[in-house]
């Protein structure tokens, strides 16, 4: 009878505590086990799949888990607000933030099952999976995805987004190299990627996309816990703020203006992302004094490999994709620690 009240308790007031949260994500994860292990039998049932390709058990994963991922991620987020958690903490994340933020879990679930599967399709050649066998992984492995996908989205904070930014930035770039229909892509430039219509293109694309939306989502809670005691703190915040949403903004707009869409204008985001990117950098030290200096400094280091690089790009030392995946691992690795260090003091974000 107490435990029974215990779980109703628990079901009323999902995100009461820790403990409450933790022991939703348990129910959720045994609830999606059991659709995705009804739905697999149905699925496979009267003939074995094979691991990795169309048609597979890891095609069947990926595609499972990936809707299960963003349903969670839009059921955690309305929970917080209904509940009021966090309320007061900090900016509130717009319905097109939690889009965002749902398309991201979504795609590295998808993308991380589909690489997983293929891993294991290679280690066991020609294996094929019985109906059953194959129901019970994928209602496993849905269910594993719903549990870390809802803990995530209830627990967000500008470190956690972060995380999931690397992470997705990661995992489109790859599968859009892995993709590339034309081999040879990367002895024009990063960008050539994006203007195809087939697989690769649409996920460098969608990936420029989202990641520039999660961009200005982190924007706002990276800078909350700025000092704004004075006119000059909070005009210094807005700038930094801005400059943030401003990155995001043209990030997406790389992705929006392909090459074979706007040349221009795909080239005007680009160069605009790393002139605000570098006065930021230059100006940090000014517009938040607090800054550690290992990392002014390790900003300065940056803008000066940049440099080199466009030196080298015009000598013809290196070629344009060179510079372009340099370049990009240089500003967001850049970008993500900034979010950490600002964003460490900052509560989680609530759903507006």
């Amino acid at each position: 009878m107490s435990q029974s009240s215990s779980i109703v308790s628990v079901l009323r007031h999902p995100a009461e505590s820790r403990e409450s949260v933790e022991s939703v994500a348990l129910i959720l994860g045994a609830a999606v086990f059991v659709v995705s292990t009804i739905t697999g039998l149905l699925v496979f049932w009267g003939s074995s799949a094979p691991i990795s390709g169309p048609g597979s058990l890891g095609q069947f994963v990926a595609i499972s888990s990936a809707i299960a991922a963003a349903i969670v991620v839009v059921w955690a987020r309305s929970l917080r607000r209904a509940r009021g958690v966090g309320e007061g903490a900090g900016p509130r994340l717009h319905w097109f933030d939690v889009a965002a933020i749902a398309l991201a879990h979504a795609v590295i679930a998808l993308l991380a099952w589909i690489a997983i599967a293929d891993v294991l399709a290679r280690s066991f050649v020609d294996a094929l999976v019985f109906p059953f066998s194959a129901a019970l992984l994928a209602g496993v492995a849905t269910a594993v995805t719903a549990y870390v996908v809802f803990l995530s989205a209830m627990n967000l904070t500008p470190i956690l987004l972060s995380l999931v930014l690397a992470v997705f930035l990661l995992v489109g770039a790859v599968t859009s190299m892995l993709s590339a229909s034309d081999p040879y892509w990367w002895q024009k430039n990063l960008s050539t990627l994006g203007m195809t219509d087939d697989l690769s293109g649409n996920a460098f694309n969608l990936t420029l996309i989202i990641a520039g939306v999660l961009v200005t989502t982190i924007a706002n809670y990276a800078t909350v816990s700025l000092p704004a005691g004075t006119e000059t703190e909070r005009r210094h915040r807005r700038f930094v703020r801005v400059s943030l949403i401003l990155i995001g903004i043209m990030l997406g707009c790389v992705g929006l203006f392909s090459l074979d869409v706007s040349l221009a204008l795909h080239n005007l985001s680009a160069t605009g992302m790393a002139i605000v990117y570098t006065i930021l950098v230059v100006r940090l030290r000014t517009l938040i004094p607090t800054t550690p200096t290992v990392f002014i400094w390790l900003g300065y280091v940056f803008v000066a490999v940049i440099g080199i690089l466009v030196v080298f790009f015009v000598t013809g030392y290196y070629n344009l994709t060179a510079v372009e995946l340099i370049l990009a691992v240089l500003v967001f690795s850049w970008l993500i620690v900034f979010m950490r260090n600002q964003g460490t003091s900052t509560a989680s974000p609530t759903t507006e």
